[in-house]
């Protein structure tokens, strides 16, 4: 893997630098060691939530109703906190200083305070489970006033977003290092952009959150009287939505790595691409007012503003995204010589490598998915369908799991042999997983969402309401499609307990990668320039992307409309 070693004193700091013989750039060992450790941090914390998801996913199907209600809260909250946040930040924070250091072969500025950072973050995720685990904590991961938290619950959230937050301002500070020190030419690279938005969005991000969980932790110890639980709710979505929206940037800058480290993509447009990134920074942020949309104490002019125009500027940023990536594709493959008929370019895509197959379905799936029932739930007229039903979560299972956990593994397939040095263990489980947890995750979520659209209740232990003076009997359908989501839920578990044992098996027992070894999943042999350097590779023949985008708008205006007239059924004229 090292070609060469090198090792001078920059800015005050002796960097140690190693050469990458798959991508030829520098990589500053000790930005490596803090991508290796985050990345294993990501992947504990993907193993704890996923069980909790499991056990959550078991209860609700009627059929099994595996825990009793006090556990069900309990293990929600946990499965909450662990993937929604930890998981994915831990990863979030290595994509920064990959994207930084190693994209534009820098030193990663202050590695001691990057240490710091990590240690306060892996105390906060810690301390959470902690809290949650105890029992005294079962708010759910919105953790709504005036359900109170043990006061280490809500300081465990402060010290995590602390740690993130300086990771950020680490992330910045190799940005002006690598500019200042001129380890690049030019722009920075699409995927840097793209990491750079995700960093921007982090900082509202977390701002909000401290806003609202500093004093939220002072009422947990009393030294305030009460939390306003609907100021609560405004600020907490501005963290709880917006972190959403950190893992899109990221994801989709991922999506842009994949394909140019395999396929050799360069984007159609840089400035096109980077307008769509930046559509992102400015209105993403607002879709949060679509939680909100049920809240009487708030004005409908600001819930109508956010939701029915602010939000679609924010998702024309991810519908450029949904062309300009399968178009790179096509447009890199064609020049590869796979250039004939429509869908050659597709067909003879690197389908085996598990970051492609990956990639390409998180693509998908979100697009189709979670992008799509994103747009209706954020129609105030249309989520009245499916406010507090299973529909919610069934979306953003679509965005988050079939979206961005799907993309974070694509990713950790490049990790492993680039940053690990070691060669990827049973080729042939790291071949399917992508497929087995794609599928599954695709199935929680449609089947999440069909329920939701029967009328499926939300965060209740016992869906069946068995327990209620009044009584309630869900639909067969209703019956059926939570089934089918305890189904998709078992397939995503084994898929992602492949993802966890080829991962695990490949640091500890993996072949190292020594100079000249040849990979078992190749990179493309232009692949390390295509993803580092600025620069499009245009062109006006794309007919398999085309076809790909008309199916998707098709996909998109029947299944909006679809729901309106499910709405105009609420009221019936005679």
């Amino acid at each position: 893997m090292t070609a060469e070693t090198a090792v001078g004193t920059i800015g005050g700091r002796a960097a140690k630098f190693r050469t990458c013989q798959f991508t030829g750039l520098k990589v500053d060992t000790a930005a490596q060691t803090l991508i290796k450790v985050n990345a294993v941090a990501a992947v504990i914390f993907l193993l704890l939530g996923g069980v909790m998801g499991l056990l959550v996913a078991l209860t609700r199907w009627p059929a099994v109703h595996l825990l009793p209600a006090e556990l069900f809260y309990l293990v929600l909250t946990g499965h909450g906190a662990n993937v929604l946040l930890f998981w994915i930040i831990f990863f979030e924070v290595a994509v920064l200083y990959f994207a930084s250091a190693i994209l534009l072969n820098s030193r990663l500025a202050t590695p001691k305070l990057a240490w710091l950072a990590f240690l306060l973050m892996v105390a906060g995720a810690v301390l959470a489970n902690v809290a949650v685990l105890r029992g005294e904590s079962s708010v759910m991961f919105t953790s709504y006033p005036p359900l109170m938290a043990e006061p280490i619950f809500y300081l465990s959230l402060i010290l995590f977003a602390v740690g993130t937050l300086i990771a950020v301002g680490i992330f910045f500070a190799t940005l002006v290092i690598a500019k200042e020190e001129g380890t690049y030419e030019g722009s920075i690279p699409l995927v840097t952009f793209g990491a750079l938005t995700a960093a921007i969005i982090a900082v509202f991000t977390l701002a909000s959150g401290a806003i609202i969980l500093i004093p939220t932790l002072l009422w947990s110890v009393g030294l305030i009287s009460n939390i306003d639980p609907l100021l609560y709710k405004v600020v907490w979505w501005g963290m709880g939505h917006s972190s959403q929206q950190i893992n899109v940037s990221a994801h989709v800058a991922i999506w842009y790595m994949i394909a140019a480290l395999l396929v050799g993509a360069k984007p159609l447009s840089e400035k096109v691409s980077r307008t769509a990134f930046l559509m992102y920074i400015l209105f993403l942020q607002l879709a949060s007012a679509h939680h909100l949309l049920a809240e009487p104490g708030l004005d409908p002019s600001w819930k109508i503003v956010n939701t029915s125009y602010m939000m679609y500027l924010a998702v024309v940023g991810s519908m450029v995204h949904g062309l300009t990536v399968p178009g790179s594709i096509e447009a890199a493959q064609r020049r590869n010589g796979f250039d004939k008929g429509m869908f050659e370019w597709l067909r003879k895509a690197p389908w085996g490598h598990p970051a492609f197959s990956g990639m390409f379905l998180s693509l998908v799936m979100f697009g189709f998915i979670g992008g799509i029932s994103g747009v209706v739930l954020g129609t105030e007229q249309l989520n009245v369908l499916m406010h507090n039903t299973l529909y919610v979560p069934g979306h953003f299972h679509g965005t988050v799991v079939a979206g961005t956990t799907l993309a974070f593994m694509a990713a950790t397939y490049l990790v492993l042999p680039l940053i690990f040095q070691r060669e990827i263990v049973w080729p042939t489980l790291a071949k399917w997983q992508p497929y087995l947890f794609g599928i599954g995750a695709g199935m929680i979520s449609l089947f999440m969402m069909g329920a939701g659209t029967l009328g499926m209740p939300r965060r209740h232990w016992d869906i069946t309401f068995s327990d209620a003076v009044i009584g309630y009997e869900p639909s067969a359908g209703a019956f059926l499609m939570m089934g089918l989501n305890g189904i998709g839920a078992l397939l995503a578990s084994v898929g992602g307990a492949v993802f966890i044992l080829v991962v695990v098996g490949t640091v500890l027992f993996g072949k190292k990668v020594q100079s000249g070894h040849q990979l078992t999943f190749p990179l493309h042999a232009g692949g390390g320039k295509a993803a580092s350097e600025y620069g499009s590779h245009a062109t006006t023949k794309l007919p398999g992307t085309a076809v790909l985008v008309a199916i998707f708008f098709v996909s998109f205006v029947l299944y909006y409309f679809i729901n309106w007239k499910y709405l105009s059924e609420l009221w019936l004229f005679r």
